[in-house]
């Protein structure tokens, strides 16, 4: 066999193609010190008897305190705890300063609101090259519904559930000669968005809004002041504007008001009723966390976000203080 010059950094490359789950383990110094670091080697290893594994690089300032430790507790974090996996990657800071930690069944400190929690007897330490591997006993754990923190090629990531069947949405197959079909990008998000404000144009139209009533109420809800021109720089990629007839509805129906400087304002109603705007739309969106799970959820709206920063035509930041 021809030796070939093995590529450390390649090797890391390839492995970081396996996306795993973010965890952090704790466990108590002989000197009573709470200990913690990140890491993402845990694994499982039997369910009976259960037992768990991770490892620690040999380099690591923790692996006296964690060989001598008698339990270590395994913490898998959910999406919202990043910042916590940030925390106990670094060195030389207090990591548990700012955390209320639960009681567990030994010392070693027991991390709350994670997707699950392992709590673990040291039963034997395996020599693994550079590493340790750490094999423990679980004598106790517990899980949230709290989607959990990824890690994938070096960065975080979030994880979407794939259905076992693909969803289609049409009962017909698409026309050979068609190239227009349920899969494009744009017929998705159109669709999906136009579903999610069906219902609430039901009461836009008891209220006898427009759309454009809809967005001029929502920018105004967030910016406090501002001229028509301002507001039609921020709805024109809608495909509305606003005229000075809708202008004097939205007077006439004291949802805004006129200010000095050509600038308009929410009246009390008017901020009201955009408030119960929100309240209808947060509640849709609710709804739609207790049917995709809010790991989905997340997911979408991290990967909407990119859409939109990738097709922005350049319109202004509405949540960024206005200059006077």
């Amino acid at each position: 066999m021809t030796s070939v010059k093995f590529d450390n950094q390649a090797f890391r490359q390839a492995l970081g193609s396996f996306t795993t789950g973010v965890t952090i383990i704790t466990a108590t110094a002989p000197d009573g010190t709470p200990i913690g670091l990140t890491a993402n080697s845990f694994n499982s290893v039997s369910l009976d008897p259960p037992m768990v594994l991770w490892s620690l690089a040999k380099t690591s300032l923790s692996v006296d305190a964690f060989n001598e430790a008698e339990h270590w507790n395994v913490h898998v974090l959910s999406q919202h705890q990043q910042h916590l996996s940030n925390t106990f990657a670094a060195r030389g800071e207090d990591k548990f300063k700012d955390i209320t930690l639960d009681n567990g069944i030994s010392t070693a400190p027991l991390i709350p609101e994670c997707s699950a929690r392992f709590q673990c007897r040291n039963m034997v330490t395996h020599d693994g090259g550079d590493h340790l591997i750490f094999i423990g006993e679980v004598l106790d754990f517990d899980q949230q519904a709290l989607p959990p923190l990824v890690f994938q090629q070096g960065q975080y990531a979030m994880t979407a559930r794939k259905p076992w069947e693909e969803v289609n949405l049409s009962s017909e197959p698409s026309a050979p000669q068609c190239s227009y079909n349920e899969d494009l990008l744009g017929y998705l998000l159109g669709r999906s968005h136009f579903q999610m404000l069906f219902r609430m144009r039901k009461l836009f139209d008891e209220q006898a809004l427009e759309d454009s009533h809809f967005f001029v109420l929502s920018v105004l809800n967030i910016q406090q002041k501002m001229t028509l021109e301002q507001l039609n720089t921020h709805i024109e990629y809608t495909g509305h504007l606003l005229s000075e007839v809708d202008i004097d509805f939205l007077t006439n129906q004291d949802l805004i008001e006129r200010l000095t400087g050509g600038c308009y304002q929410l009246t009390t109603h008017g901020r009201e009723t955009s408030l119960h705007h929100i309240a209808q739309a947060k509640a849709i969106e609710e709804e739609l966390i207790a049917e995709l799970g809010a790991g989905d959820v997340m997911a979408l709206k991290l990967m909407l976000k990119r859409v939109i920063h990738k097709t922005d035509p350049g319109l202004p930041d509405l949540w960024q203080e206005q200059q006077s």
